[in-house]
């Protein structure tokens, strides 16, 4: 099975976009994953990886809950 870690930036409050992105993940796939879990980081960072790759970093692509789960669906 497989596992999603967001890792975001506490300083800049990123708390509620990581928290979004993981509902909208666990509602979506349910079961199909193990874990959706979230990881502290600072500068800026907010960084979602599928199996210890990443699909998506804010620092190159816009933040889209829907598209962010668009790229975790192509992993699956």
């Amino acid at each position: 099975m497989t596992t999603v870690e967001i890792e975001y930036c506490v300083p800049c409050g990123f708390l509620s976009r990581a928290e979004d992105v993981q509902h909208a993940l666990l509602t979506t796939f349910g079961e199909e994953l193990d874990a959706v879990t979230l990881s502290t980081g600072a500068n800026g960072v907010f960084v979602v990886r599928v199996d210890g790759e990443p699909v998506f970093d804010k620092s190159e692509a816009d933040y889209d809950v829907d598209g962010i789960v668009r790229r975790v669906r192509e992993r699956l």
